[in-house]
This record gives C-alpha cells, sequence and structure tokens, in this order.
C-alpha cells in the first residue's frame, strides 16, 4: 500500500512537521512508520531497522527516547485528521483497554494484574483505549497507560521509569473521561458512547457523558442493581439537635433495587425481538434483543431514568449480555442494539494494529518512550484505515459508473 499511496503518506507525514520540529526527528518519525507498516515478522527495534534500510536502531531509540517531541501533540494533530477524514455527527467513541505482555519489574506501569488479551493474570501493562466508529472506518483517537497504585506510591520506580509528578493514580473509567472530554475539546462529533462492563459499571463515566449531552450504550454486570419505578428519597432537612444531615437518603419504605439480571429474568417472552445488527466474520450477527425503561441506581440513590437493554444468545437462552443507556424514551431498540454492537470495532482496531503496526512490539521501558511508540502505531493504523476508506470509495465509484 505504500507504494500505491506513497504521495499520500508524505502528505499526511507532513502534517505533523510542527511536532517533530527538527529535521532529524521528523524524518526519523516518518521512517519508523514505514517499518511500522513494513511486512516483517516482528517489528522490533532491530527488525524495524533492518526494513527500512537502517544498520543498527539507534536512531529509531533517539526517537522514542531522547528526542525533543510531545506525543500528545501528536496525538491531537491525529485527531484533526480523523476528524476531517472520518468524522461524523453519528459517530461513536468506544472505550476498552488491552494487556502488553512484559517480562521483568522495570517498564512503567508493569505489575502482575489480568489482562483479557491473555485471559488470566500476567505480569504486563495496560493500555486504555479511546477509538471511533463512523460508516467511513473505525480508528483511534487516544491512548492512556494504566498505572496502578502502588506505581504511584513508589517514587523510585516512578523515577526510573520516568513517569512525571503530575500523574496520578487513575482508574480505567477515569482514563476513559479524561480521553472522552479531550476528543469532545478536540472538536470530534460523537453522538454515541460504548463499551464493557468495566466502564458501564461506573456511575462516573456515565455522568460525564451525559452532563457533555452525549448517549451511552455502556454493558453492564448481571449484579448491577438498577429500580424498576422511581424510589422516594428523604432529602436533608435542618434538625434541632444532633449532627445534621448533609447527604439524601432513601425512604424506610423504599423497595430494593433489583439487580439487572433479576429484571430480565421476569421479562415476558413477548418483549424479546429478534434482530440483525451487524455483520461478524462468518456473516450476519443475530440475537434476541429487549428493553426496558428503568432508573439507575448511582452510588445507592436512584439516578437518571434511563434503559435496561438485554442481548440474548440464540443457541444458549441463559448468555445475555446486559446494558444501560441514557438514549431518549423515543429511541428504537434497532438503533440502541446497533451501537451496542459497535463496541467490538475498538478490538478491531486493537488487533489490527498489533497485526498490523507493532502496537504491542515495543521495547521501551520509560513512560513518555511508551506513549511515544503507541501514539506512532496508532498513526500508523489510521493512515491505513484512511487508505482503505479511499480505495473503498474509488471501487464503489467505479462499479457505480
Amino acid at each position: 500500500m505504500l507504494d500505491e499511496w506513497g504521495a499520500d503518506f508524505v502528505v499526511f507525514h507532513s502534517r505533523f512537521a510542527g511536532v517533530f520540529g527538527r529535521n532529524e526527528p521528523r524524518a526519523q518519525a516518518a521512517t519508523y512508520l514505514r517499518g511500522l507498516m513494513a511486512q516483517v515478522q516482528r517489528k522490533n527495534s532491530w527488525q524495524v531497522a533492518e526494513a527500512v534500510g537502517d544498520r543498527i536502531p539507534d536512531a529509531t531509540q533517539r526517537l522514542l527516547y531522547r528526542a525533543h517531541w510531545k506525543a500528545d501533540a501528536a496525538r491531537d494533530e491525529l485527531q484533526q485528521y480523523v476528524i476531517e477524514v472520518f468524522g461524523d455527527e453519528e459517530g461513536i467513541g468506544v472505550v476498552d483497554e488491552t494487556g502488553f505482555i512484559k517480562k521483568g519489574k522495570r517498564s512503567a506501569g508493569v505489575k502482575r494484574q489480568y489482562s483479557g488479551t491473555a485471559g488470566k493474570v500476567e505480569n504486563c501493562q495496560i493500555g486504555t483505549f479511546l477509538s471511533y466508529a463512523t460508516v467511513k472506518g473505525h480508528v483511534f483517537l487516544d491512548r492512556r497507560l494504566y498505572l496502578p497504585q502502588e506505581w504511584c506510591a513508589d517514587p523510585e520506580r516512578r523515577e526510573k521509569a520516568k513517569i512525571p509528578e503530575e500523574v496520578v493514580f487513575r482508574t480505567k473509567p477515569q482514563q476513559a473521561v479524561a480521553m472522552l472530554e479531550h476528543a469532545w475539546q478536540q472538536g470530534v462529533p460523537m453522538r454515541w458512547v460504548a463499551g464493557d462492563e468495566v466502564y458501564g459499571d461506573a456511575p462516573e463515566l456515565r455522568d460525564a457523558i451525559a452532563e457533555a449531552g452525549k448517549l451511552y450504550v455502556l454493558g453492564v454486570r448481571s449484579h448491577k442493581p438498577v429500580w424498576t419505578e422511581r424510589p422516594a428519597v428523604i432529602e436533608p432537612q435542618a434538625q434541632e439537635r444532633g449532627r445534621p444531615r448533609t447527604k439524601a437518603r432513601l425512604a424506610e419504605d423504599a423497595p430494593p433495587a433489583p439487580t439487572v439480571a433479576a429484571v430480565v429474568a421476569a421479562w415476558p417472552e413477548w418483549r424479546w425481538q429478534r434482530l440483525t445488527v451487524a455483520e461478524g466474520e462468518k456473516g450476519r450477527v443475530t440475537y434476541d434483543w429487549a428493553c426496558q425503561r428503568i432508573v439507575e441506581n448511582s452510588n445507592g440513590l436512584p439516578g437518571r431514568d434511563a434503559w435496561l437493554i438485554a442481548r440474548r444468545s440464540l443457541n444458549d437462552a441463559q448468555e445475555i449480555a446486559y446494558y444501560l443507556s441514557n438514549a431518549p424514551v423515543e429511541t428504537p431498540l434497532l438503533e440502541m442494539a446497533q451501537v451496542a454492537s459497535q463496541r467490538y470495532t475498538v478490538e478491531q482496531c486493537i488487533e489490527e494494529a498489533k497485526g498490523e503496526t507493532g502496537l504491542d512490539e515495543y521495547e521501551v521501558r520509560l513512560w513518555h518512550s511508551w506513549h511515544r511508540h503507541i501514539t506512532l502505531s496508532v498513526m500508523a493504523h489510521t493512515w491505513l484505515a484512511a487508505m482503505r476508506y479511499r480505495a473503498n470509495q474509488e471501487k464503489g465509484a467505479l462499479n457505480r459508473s
């Protein structure tokens, strides 16, 4: 593809000229991007150097470790490119994380922790990602390295990994909020946000999306409590004696909040609809879907009115996925199911970047070096996605003619 679209790659890379400043890192960034897209077995520093004609990987190491440029500035420019090529008012932001298996204890943020990539606890780093899905394709918008609490509280490890002082512990949902808010500030058009249970179970993420005027369809675990009717709440009142109450509380006769699994289990069969909402690798993907208006549980108190959505497997009626959505009451079930089904696109971005642009094949240990490599990898992935979109557009134009 580089041979066919070489001129476009030059134009694409020139957008980032101000990020890299001096000629040497700017030229090496272009070289590294080409190496990340090269057809080599493993994209470690030596093989990338060999693929692009460098005798040794010293120039790449300088780019990732010592050259003066900011990965966040490159990220911002990339977001503007995404707006221009893929931007859509109906766009969907999707949040997820992935693990990077590592040896040793010195790489920033590494520890034995659960990795969905491996499906078990491994010694790894975790990256949190925000992707963007529209009818034109799916690409990355942002990335964060997850820093476990024990790293945050260990000055010696932080110093060795060059972790900036301003970096403090953030949960993955909090990282997702930061990435979403930055994308919105950058002007990325987005109507919906999707994500799995890690994110849907976090009230602060749901609140941030709603307060920004966006809609969400987020997975939640089966034991997530909700109310089918809004319970009574007692607001704090002035008291003549004793410590005054400062927080609202449920009324004593308020019903307990059942779990989403219990609510769905009570649904009659007529509520379910068989819908085909996406195309999978093996053809059309069909499930049974259903929904009901509920009241969200926000830290033990009733929150916003929302939708509880459930997706049931055709092969196993016990295999049910649950979602919450703040979509308006008139929103069709099909539309919400389609948004929920777009969550896989972030996994596809991660899989493509690991397979095509060396997302997980880095050999860096420092905080800023991780963000530099990951940023360059997602830049390469985004450019490839743009070229595929253009090729499909040209193919479609030829077919119509």
